[in-house]
Protein backbone atom coordinates (compact mmCIF):
# COMPACT_ATOMS: atom_id res chain seq x y z
CA UNK A 1 0.00 0.00 0.00
CA UNK A 2 1.56 3.21 -1.10
CA UNK A 3 2.29 5.81 2.11
CA UNK A 4 0.37 8.60 2.98
CA UNK A 5 2.32 11.11 1.24
CA UNK A 6 1.97 9.81 -1.97
CA UNK A 7 -1.88 9.23 -1.96
CA UNK A 8 -1.93 13.22 -0.83
CA UNK A 9 0.04 14.10 -3.03
CA UNK A 10 -1.89 12.23 -5.67
CA UNK A 11 -5.14 13.30 -4.69
CA UNK A 12 -3.96 17.05 -4.57
CA UNK A 13 -2.95 16.46 -8.16
CA UNK A 14 -6.17 14.88 -8.89
CA UNK A 15 -8.06 17.96 -7.66
CA UNK A 16 -5.78 19.98 -9.73
CA UNK A 17 -7.21 18.35 -12.76
CA UNK A 18 -10.97 18.66 -11.98
CA UNK A 19 -10.45 22.42 -11.54
CA UNK A 20 -9.19 23.03 -14.80
CA UNK A 21 -11.39 20.00 -16.73
CA UNK A 22 -14.53 22.22 -15.04
CA UNK A 23 -13.46 25.11 -15.78
CA UNK A 24 -12.68 23.81 -19.45
CA UNK A 25 -16.27 22.56 -19.51
CA UNK A 26 -17.36 25.97 -18.58
CA UNK A 27 -15.98 27.97 -21.39
CA UNK A 28 -16.96 25.20 -24.00
CA UNK A 29 -20.40 25.37 -22.67
CA UNK A 30 -19.87 29.46 -23.25
CA UNK A 31 -18.45 29.16 -26.56
CA UNK A 32 -21.63 26.47 -27.86
CA UNK A 33 -24.11 28.68 -27.00
CA UNK A 34 -23.07 31.13 -29.77
CA UNK A 35 -21.89 28.45 -32.33
CA UNK A 36 -25.17 26.72 -31.89
CA UNK A 37 -27.24 30.06 -32.22
CA UNK A 38 -25.49 30.41 -35.68
CA UNK A 39 -26.07 27.14 -36.90
CA UNK A 40 -29.51 26.62 -36.45
CA UNK A 41 -29.71 30.65 -37.97
CA UNK A 42 -28.32 29.14 -41.01
CA UNK A 43 -29.46 25.77 -41.48
CA UNK A 44 -32.90 26.43 -42.42
CA UNK A 45 -31.32 28.95 -45.17
CA UNK A 46 -29.27 26.73 -46.29
CA UNK A 47 -31.19 23.61 -47.11
CA UNK A 48 -34.17 25.34 -48.38
CA UNK A 49 -31.73 27.14 -51.20
CA UNK A 50 -29.74 23.51 -51.67
CA UNK A 51 -33.05 22.10 -52.54
CA UNK A 52 -33.94 24.78 -54.83
CA UNK A 53 -30.79 24.49 -56.22
CA UNK A 54 -31.30 20.70 -56.89
CA UNK A 55 -34.63 21.88 -58.31
CA UNK A 56 -33.69 24.23 -61.31
CA UNK A 57 -30.27 21.88 -61.63
CA UNK A 58 -32.80 18.67 -62.53
CA UNK A 59 -35.09 21.43 -64.75
CA UNK A 60 -31.92 23.00 -66.60
CA UNK A 61 -30.48 19.04 -67.61
CA UNK A 62 -33.31 19.55 -69.92
CA UNK A 63 -32.18 22.54 -71.78
CA UNK A 64 -28.63 23.37 -70.97
CA UNK A 65 -25.56 22.49 -69.00
CA UNK A 66 -23.99 24.68 -65.89
CA UNK A 67 -20.06 24.03 -65.88
CA UNK A 68 -21.05 23.52 -62.09
CA UNK A 69 -23.69 20.42 -62.73
CA UNK A 70 -21.86 18.06 -65.41
CA UNK A 71 -21.16 14.95 -64.03
CA UNK A 72 -17.70 14.17 -65.30
CA UNK A 73 -15.68 10.99 -64.44
CA UNK A 74 -14.12 11.58 -61.53
CA UNK A 75 -10.31 11.26 -62.73
CA UNK A 76 -8.98 12.95 -60.12
CA UNK A 77 -10.94 14.28 -56.57
CA UNK A 78 -10.32 16.53 -53.81
CA UNK A 79 -11.67 15.48 -50.28
CA UNK A 80 -11.94 18.52 -47.75
CA UNK A 81 -12.01 17.37 -44.08
CA UNK A 82 -13.04 20.09 -41.27
CA UNK A 83 -11.69 19.01 -38.22
CA UNK A 84 -10.33 21.44 -35.26
CA UNK A 85 -7.60 23.46 -34.38
CA UNK A 86 -7.45 22.38 -30.58
CA UNK A 87 -7.98 18.75 -28.78
CA UNK A 88 -9.10 17.85 -25.78
CA UNK A 89 -12.56 16.40 -27.51
CA UNK A 90 -13.15 12.78 -27.30
CA UNK A 91 -12.85 10.97 -30.38
CA UNK A 92 -14.24 14.19 -32.86
CA UNK A 93 -11.32 14.67 -34.46
CA UNK A 94 -10.03 10.97 -34.93
CA UNK A 95 -13.62 9.87 -36.05
CA UNK A 96 -14.12 12.01 -38.44
CA UNK A 97 -10.32 11.67 -39.56
CA UNK A 98 -10.91 7.65 -39.84
CA UNK A 99 -14.02 8.82 -42.10
CA UNK A 100 -12.46 10.26 -44.80
CA UNK A 101 -9.69 7.97 -44.79
CA UNK A 102 -12.31 5.13 -45.32
CA UNK A 103 -13.93 7.06 -47.99
CA UNK A 104 -10.57 7.69 -49.74
CA UNK A 105 -10.16 3.96 -49.57
CA UNK A 106 -13.23 2.32 -50.55
CA UNK A 107 -15.08 5.14 -52.86
CA UNK A 108 -11.98 6.70 -54.42
CA UNK A 109 -9.63 3.61 -54.03
CA UNK A 110 -8.57 3.83 -57.63
CA UNK A 111 -7.50 7.85 -57.31
CA UNK A 112 -5.73 6.86 -54.41
CA UNK A 113 -3.95 4.70 -55.62
CA UNK A 114 -3.01 6.76 -58.80
CA UNK A 115 -2.13 9.59 -56.68
CA UNK A 116 -4.54 11.34 -58.06
CA UNK A 117 -6.91 12.18 -54.85
CA UNK A 118 -6.16 15.20 -52.54
CA UNK A 119 -6.28 15.89 -49.38
CA UNK A 120 -7.21 19.67 -47.87
CA UNK A 121 -7.77 19.75 -43.98
CA UNK A 122 -9.53 22.68 -42.26
CA UNK A 123 -7.86 21.99 -38.61
CA UNK A 124 -4.91 21.28 -37.44
CA UNK A 125 -5.55 17.92 -35.62
CA UNK A 126 -6.91 16.46 -38.84
CA UNK A 127 -3.59 17.18 -40.38
CA UNK A 128 -1.96 15.55 -37.63
CA UNK A 129 -3.65 12.20 -38.23
CA UNK A 130 -3.59 12.03 -42.08
CA UNK A 131 0.45 12.54 -41.69
CA UNK A 132 0.74 9.52 -39.26
CA UNK A 133 -1.21 7.72 -42.09
CA UNK A 134 1.48 8.80 -44.31
CA UNK A 135 -1.28 10.37 -46.36
CA UNK A 136 -0.14 13.39 -48.22
CA UNK A 137 -1.83 17.15 -47.81
CA UNK A 138 -2.67 19.38 -50.62
CA UNK A 139 -2.65 21.94 -48.43
CA UNK A 140 -4.06 23.39 -44.69
CA UNK A 141 -6.36 25.56 -44.36
CA UNK A 142 -6.59 26.08 -40.57
CA UNK A 143 -6.66 30.06 -40.11
CA UNK A 144 -10.47 29.80 -41.49
CA UNK A 145 -11.56 29.36 -37.83
CA UNK A 146 -9.60 32.59 -35.96
CA UNK A 147 -12.53 34.45 -38.21
CA UNK A 148 -15.15 32.39 -38.97
CA UNK A 149 -17.13 34.83 -41.08
CA UNK A 150 -19.21 34.76 -44.00
CA UNK A 151 -16.63 36.93 -46.15
CA UNK A 152 -13.40 34.81 -45.33
CA UNK A 153 -14.78 31.67 -45.76
CA UNK A 154 -16.41 32.64 -49.31
CA UNK A 155 -12.77 33.65 -50.68
CA UNK A 156 -11.53 29.50 -50.19
CA UNK A 157 -14.59 28.65 -51.74
CA UNK A 158 -14.08 30.80 -54.70
CA UNK A 159 -10.76 29.05 -55.33
CA UNK A 160 -11.99 25.56 -55.11
CA UNK A 161 -14.84 26.30 -57.45
CA UNK A 162 -11.98 27.79 -59.31
CA UNK A 163 -10.11 24.30 -59.52
CA UNK A 164 -12.82 22.43 -60.36
CA UNK A 165 -14.28 24.49 -63.04
CA UNK A 166 -10.17 24.84 -64.51
CA UNK A 167 -10.35 21.31 -64.42
CA UNK A 168 -8.15 20.48 -61.50
CA UNK A 169 -10.71 18.30 -60.49
CA UNK A 170 -13.39 16.60 -61.32
CA UNK A 171 -15.27 16.21 -57.94
CA UNK A 172 -15.02 17.61 -54.48
CA UNK A 173 -15.95 16.24 -51.17
CA UNK A 174 -17.15 17.32 -47.83
CA UNK A 175 -16.48 15.34 -44.91
CA UNK A 176 -17.20 16.60 -41.06
CA UNK A 177 -18.71 16.35 -38.20
CA UNK A 178 -22.73 17.63 -38.67
CA UNK A 179 -24.22 18.85 -35.10
CA UNK A 180 -26.65 17.43 -33.84
CA UNK A 181 -26.95 18.39 -30.14
CA UNK A 182 -23.99 18.52 -27.37
CA UNK A 183 -23.86 14.55 -27.11
CA UNK A 184 -23.91 13.77 -30.30
CA UNK A 185 -22.14 14.54 -33.65
CA UNK A 186 -22.93 12.98 -36.96
CA UNK A 187 -20.34 11.88 -38.98
CA UNK A 188 -21.17 13.36 -42.82
CA UNK A 189 -19.54 12.91 -46.00
CA UNK A 190 -21.09 14.84 -49.22
CA UNK A 191 -20.61 15.25 -52.81
CA UNK A 192 -19.92 19.51 -52.90
CA UNK A 193 -18.71 19.64 -56.85
CA UNK A 194 -20.75 18.79 -59.16
CA UNK A 195 -23.98 19.68 -57.84
CA UNK A 196 -26.34 16.87 -57.68
CA UNK A 197 -29.87 17.17 -59.06
CA UNK A 198 -33.08 16.63 -57.16
CA UNK A 199 -34.23 12.97 -56.61
CA UNK A 200 -38.25 13.10 -57.28
CA UNK A 201 -40.40 11.17 -59.38
CA UNK A 202 -41.39 12.02 -62.88
CA UNK A 203 -45.01 12.67 -61.52
CA UNK A 204 -43.40 15.87 -59.00
CA UNK A 205 -41.73 16.74 -62.20
CA UNK A 206 -44.44 16.61 -64.49
CA UNK A 207 -46.92 18.62 -62.10
CA UNK A 208 -43.94 21.34 -61.30
CA UNK A 209 -44.15 24.02 -64.19
CA UNK A 210 -42.38 27.52 -63.80
CA UNK A 211 -42.29 30.43 -65.80
CA UNK A 212 -38.41 31.75 -65.01
CA UNK A 213 -37.34 35.59 -65.53
CA UNK A 214 -34.66 36.41 -66.89
CA UNK A 215 -33.85 32.86 -67.72
CA UNK A 216 -33.41 29.76 -66.06
CA UNK A 217 -29.93 29.62 -67.22
CA UNK A 218 -29.09 32.91 -65.71
CA UNK A 219 -30.79 31.81 -62.39
CA UNK A 220 -28.91 28.95 -62.22
CA UNK A 221 -25.51 30.39 -63.18
CA UNK A 222 -26.21 33.33 -60.56
CA UNK A 223 -27.20 30.84 -57.89
CA UNK A 224 -25.22 28.30 -57.65
CA UNK A 225 -21.85 29.99 -56.75
CA UNK A 226 -24.02 31.49 -53.72
CA UNK A 227 -25.45 28.63 -52.73
CA UNK A 228 -22.14 26.34 -52.84
CA UNK A 229 -20.49 29.07 -50.35
CA UNK A 230 -23.52 29.40 -47.97
CA UNK A 231 -23.08 25.16 -47.95
CA UNK A 232 -19.15 25.22 -46.99
CA UNK A 233 -20.27 28.18 -44.66
CA UNK A 234 -22.46 25.95 -43.02
CA UNK A 235 -20.09 22.92 -42.89
CA UNK A 236 -17.96 24.97 -41.26
CA UNK A 237 -20.26 26.56 -38.68
CA UNK A 238 -21.91 22.79 -38.28
CA UNK A 239 -18.41 21.49 -37.28
CA UNK A 240 -17.62 24.36 -35.01
CA UNK A 241 -20.66 24.09 -32.83
CA UNK A 242 -20.05 20.16 -32.99
CA UNK A 243 -16.17 20.65 -31.46
CA UNK A 244 -17.94 22.53 -28.51
CA UNK A 245 -20.73 20.20 -27.97
CA UNK A 246 -18.04 17.28 -27.71
CA UNK A 247 -15.41 19.02 -26.09
CA UNK A 248 -18.16 20.23 -23.13
CA UNK A 249 -18.61 16.37 -23.49
CA UNK A 250 -15.36 15.54 -22.88
CA UNK A 251 -14.61 17.77 -20.05
CA UNK A 252 -18.25 16.80 -18.28
CA UNK A 253 -17.07 12.84 -18.46
CA UNK A 254 -13.06 14.20 -17.29
CA UNK A 255 -14.51 16.07 -14.58
CA UNK A 256 -16.80 13.00 -12.94
CA UNK A 257 -13.81 10.76 -13.55
CA UNK A 258 -11.81 13.06 -11.51
CA UNK A 259 -14.78 13.13 -8.90
CA UNK A 260 -14.59 9.29 -8.43
CA UNK A 261 -11.06 8.54 -8.87
CA UNK A 262 -10.78 11.30 -5.58
CA UNK A 263 -13.13 9.66 -3.79
CA UNK A 264 -11.45 6.35 -3.93
CA UNK A 265 -8.19 8.05 -3.40
CA UNK A 266 -9.62 9.57 -0.13
CA UNK A 267 -10.87 6.41 1.15
CA UNK A 268 -7.56 4.35 0.71
CA UNK A 269 -5.96 7.10 2.05
CA UNK A 270 -8.03 6.67 5.48
CA UNK A 271 -7.57 3.36 5.12
CA UNK A 272 -3.95 3.86 5.68
CA UNK A 273 -4.00 6.07 7.72
CA UNK A 274 -6.27 4.26 10.24
CA UNK A 275 -3.93 1.20 9.50
CA UNK A 276 -0.88 3.51 10.40
CA UNK A 277 -2.40 4.67 14.03
CA UNK A 278 -3.49 1.04 14.36
CA UNK A 279 0.32 -0.23 14.02
CA UNK A 280 0.98 2.05 15.85
CA UNK A 281 -1.30 1.58 18.83
CA UNK A 282 0.10 -2.47 19.01
CA UNK A 283 3.87 -1.01 19.06
CA UNK A 284 2.95 1.35 21.94
CA UNK A 285 1.01 -1.85 23.61
CA UNK A 286 4.11 -3.87 22.45
CA UNK A 287 6.17 -2.05 24.54
CA UNK A 288 4.32 -1.61 27.60
CA UNK A 289 3.86 -5.63 27.86
CA UNK A 290 7.78 -6.03 27.52
CA UNK A 291 8.62 -3.46 30.13
CA UNK A 292 5.95 -5.21 32.50
CA UNK A 293 7.30 -8.15 31.65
Amino acid sequence: MANLKEIRTRITSVKTTRQVTSAMKMVSAAKLKKAQDAILQIRPYAEKLSDLLSSLSSALDNTADSVFTVQRNPEKVLIVLISSNRGLCGGFNSYITKKAILLAKTKYKNQLNAGKLDFIVIGKQAGKILRSYQIKIQGEKNYLFDNLTFDHVSVEVKAIMADYVNGKYDRVELVYNKFVNAAYQELVSEQFLPVLPAVSDNQKRNNTNYIYEPSLEKIVAELIPRSLTIQFYKALLDSHAAEHGARMTAMHKATDNASELINELTLTFNKARQASVTNAILEVTNAAEALNG
